[in-house]
């Protein structure tokens, strides 16, 4: 059983719902829309066809083909179009419909949103979100199956979120919207249908704040995105065997909440970090790096790793299910952690 910290208050709402990831996503976009005439949403197939996983279904039919743009096949000039728009002064949604295309974006994403506010002396903003997906596991094949987010976390001045639940799901994307730097946020698009308990009223989630999804003592398991939730598969597997795990979920690679992290591995001595994206030259390896550092003394044991296998991924079903980490892969590395092998 998950025991969160930071999320707690949710469960003391006065209205707390039952919603989809999807559908919290959609409750954010569309709360950001009445508040704020300057928000539109611009992308492929945003409008009639709600995107090709359903996440806007209806808000095209609320707030017009005026605020939810259905755009060309073009990433390059939607994105283009989003940069100018934020820097004159309206805060547009682009929607990248799959993350593997976010290297046609680079140009204005990396070079033009990231550098704007520095190259300018303060004097320009570009208040964008660029929302798209990763994770493998759909059969979707190697060029639509990636999980790139480690690309974007290396620009300074980009931020970056992963959301593991519907509750951070539309608190990080409402925070989005309202900040004024490019943000890019990653969704799982195997999570859409995931359920949680999302609040009626009005909540926002601050980037660079952790989340620990369950409290531990003998072994640290920092996850995102959809490896949160193999975390905590995980962590009820382990207790059964004895061993308690602390699962925490960044939410955020840029702001990184480095303190929780190093404050977790201090407590239990040992870390295990698993993310969706490839392993090398990862957001695992930051994250184990700055675990390492900052709890050198308190560690019983190295940090170890677990993320994507560095292949393309496969379009085979049984060749794509191996090359991600799963609940028993997590179990076996935290036991040999723990020395109970």
């Amino acid at each position: 059983m998950s025991t969160p910290s930071t999320i707690t208050n949710q469960t003391e709402s006065a209205e707390v719902r039952e919603l989809t990831l999807a559908q919290a996503i959609r409750e954010a976009l569309a709360e950001e829309l009445r508040r704020d005439a300057t928000v539109y949403v611009m992308g492929e197939d945003v409008a009639e066809a709600g995107t090709p996983f359903k996440v806007l279904s209806g808000l095209v039919e609320e707030f017009g083909p005026q605020r939810i743009i259905d755009s060309p096949i073009s990433e390059v000039g939607i994105t283009g179009i989003g940069v100018g728009a934020a820097m004159t002064g309206m805060r547009p949604v682009v929607d990248i419909m799959f993350g593997d295309f976010i290297g046609l974006i680079m140009d204005q994403l990396a070079n033009q949103a990231a550098k704007i506010h520095y190259m300018s002396g303060g004097k320009l903003k570009a208040p964008l979100v660029v929302r798209t997906t990763l994770g493998a596991t759909r059969r979707s094949a190697a060029q639509h199956s990636q999980s790139l987010h480690a690309w974007v976390s290396h620009i300074p001045g980009l931020k970056v979120a992963l959301p593991s639940t519907p509750y951070d799901a539309k608190g990080l994307l409402k925070t989005a919207i309202r900040d004024d730097n490019p943000v890019v946020i990653f969704e799982d698009k195997m999570m859409y249908t995931l359920k949680g308990p999302v609040p009626a009223e009005e909540y926002t989630i601050p980037f660079g704040v952790a989340d620990i999804k369950r409290v531990g003592t003998d072994i640290t398991l920092v996850a995102t995105s959809s490896m949160v939730q193999v975390a905590l598969a995980a962590a009820d597997d382990l207790e059964r065997l004895g061993i308690s795990a602390e699962v925490i979920d960044p939410r955020t690679m840029v702001p990184l909440d480095r303190d929780a992290l190093v404050a977790s591995a201090r407590k239990t001595s040992r870390a295990i970090v698993i993310d969706e994206g490839y392993q090398s030259y990862g957001v695992t390896a930051e994250m184990a790096a700055v675990i390492a550092e900052g709890a050198f003394y308190d560690l019983d044991a190295p940090v170890k790793r677990l993320g994507a296998m560095n292949v393309p991924i496969p379009f085979s079903p049984v060749l794509e299910d191996q090359t991600v980490p799963t609940p028993s892969v997590v179990i076996e590395l935290a036991k040999t952690l723990c020395g109970r092998v």
